[in-house]
């Protein structure tokens, strides 16, 4: 049976990125996160393009150059471009599960993408962020808020959709009864996407 490539948005404290991986070592197939696609974008040398164009801008743009002094930190959409290129390449390299980076966006022309949006409410989310995340802030529903106001602010910067609206994706679900179940419940719609797939 072929599986499909697998990318995982999701709120804040659902659990988005632990389903993803207990889903990729389910099926056998890689899993990426943030962490992991930015040390493959080093790994592969694309970051020493980055550095590359960034020394040709700082010759020719005076102002750009201040900048990348003051701060020696690359834009958001540099390194979005770079992870784009790493996020592309495991994705031709076969089935695997891409947690974040709006590789949804990225990867939307392949035929073989399978798009996910995982949810849950904000008691679950906040009481996971304590637990899992280790997360003590002075209100917590609040900093949830927060993360998911900054990941829809990277999304839709980035993309043409809306971060969160079930219907830019394949397959919304909530994570509200477990980490396990929902794996489970991921696990079974990928197997089964390719071959009910609109054409």
């Amino acid at each position: 049976m072929k599986l499909p490539v697998i990318t995982i948005s999701r709120e804040y404290g659902s659990g988005g990125r632990a389903i993803g991986e207990k889903v990729a070592q389910a099926l056998g197939i890689p899993f990426y996160d943030n962490d992991r696609i930015s040390e493959l974008a080093k790994e592969s040398g694309l970051a020493d393009v980055y550095v590359k164009k960034a020394e040709r801008m700082k010759a020719t743009s005076f102002l750009y150059g201040l900048y990348m002094n003051a701060t020696q930190q690359p834009t958001r959409d540099d390194l979005f471009e770079l992870q784009s290129k790493v996020i592309q390449k495991v994705a031709d390299e076969g089935p695997c599960v891409i947690v974040g980076r709006c590789a949804d966006y990225i990867l939307r022309d392949r035929k073989d993408l399978f798009s996910v949006f995982i949810h849950a409410p904000m008691e679950f989310r906040v009481r996971r962020a304590k637990t899992a995340y280790d997360v003590d802030a002075d209100n917590m529903e609040a900093h949830v808020k927060k993360q998911d106001k900054e990941r829809a602010n990277f999304y839709n910067h980035i993309s043409d959709k809306k971060w969160g609206d079930a219907n830019s994706f394949h397959f919304a679900m909530s994570s509200v009864y477990g980490i396990d179940f929902s794996a489970v419940v991921l696990k079974h719609a990928a197997l089964h996407f390719l071959d009910n797939a609109p054409a």
